[in-house]
């Protein structure tokens, strides 16, 4: 039986967790077709910077992504303290980068004067604003959503594109992580796609060694794809390695980047 996402997602247990979300049927998300003889290529880079920015926006950060055929499989770290930090200006800033925001928060942000109950109500806004910003439900409802609309458009048809909500499971361990990770960067290879790790397009393992994301592009191309309505804020980086444990507080994977590459090597190779 089916759990309730809450019960699955936990930040008590752990922050990092595995993600897959596949297509219907036979739907093509990226790749080329054979059964109908069309290439959907050109999606992946707008597939690609539709993560990289929602990571900026939401405090959820990126360990491994590979943009495959028929599914994408991320694994991600919520950074609750991350959304703690950021004023109520910030919390609206990163909402209106996807949304409007309700009608009274358009007032306040046009400059208008509000009554004390109507700040009252801005701030439950802001305060709802700022949970759905560090929710993962959220971060792939806005992930999947604009790209089953354009792939429908695309395709000139109507219905679902996903073919269930997205799967989560809970990394408990450094050694899980890092297998998850080293999973997602060798799909491409594993699947014929690639020769190498660090030529497999669209994964992070590529762009760690390699990285070219390019972000004045990536908001001019979300935004006339109409996925984003604005974006001023810099791009997040994927989640850094720390090298080795210390003693102060580590935000990153407890590992080093070169020992990970080599890892992801030699499970490739093996």
């Amino acid at each position: 039986m089916a759990q309730p996402r809450k019960q699955l997602v936990s930040i008590d247990d752990t922050a990092f967790y595995n993600i897959t979300t596949r297509c219907v049927r036979r739907s093509f998300l990226c790749g080329y077709d054979k059964f109908n003889g069309k290439s959907y290529e050109h999606r992946r880079s707008w597939i690609e910077q539709r993560i990289r920015l929602l990571s900026s926006i939401f405090a959820i950060d990126i360990c491994a992504y590979a943009v495959m055929s028929n599914h994408l499989h991320l694994v991600i770290k919520l950074n609750p303290k991350e959304a703690a930090q950021w004023s109520a200006k910030e919390v609206l800033e990163r909402w209106c980068c996807l949304f409007k925001g309700s009608p009274i928060v358009q007032r306040y942000i046009a400059g208008e004067e509000l009554s004390k109950v109507e700040r009252e109500a801005v701030s439950d806004c802001i305060e709802c604003y700022q949970k759905r910003l560090q929710n993962l439900s959220w971060f792939m409802k806005c992930l999947n959503e604009p790209i089953a609309r354009q792939a429908n458009k695309e395709d000139n048809c109507t219905g679902h594109f996903w073919e269930s909500r997205f799967k989560s499971q809970a990394l408990l361990t450094e050694t899980a992580l890092l297998s998850a990770m080293a999973y997602v960067d060798l799909n491409p290879v594993r699947a014929c796609m690639a020769d190498t790790p660090e030529t497999s397009e669209y994964t992070s393992i590529k762009e760690r060694i390699n990285p070219i994301f390019d972000l004045g592009e990536a908001v001019k191309q979300q935004t006339v794809l109409q996925s984003i309505r604005q974006f001023d804020l810099p791009v997040k980086p994927l989640l850094h390695f720390e090298g080795s444990l210390k003693n102060t507080e580590q935000s990153g994977i407890i590992f080093g980047l070169a020992d990970y590459i080599e890892l992801v090597d030699w499970t490739g190779s093996s």
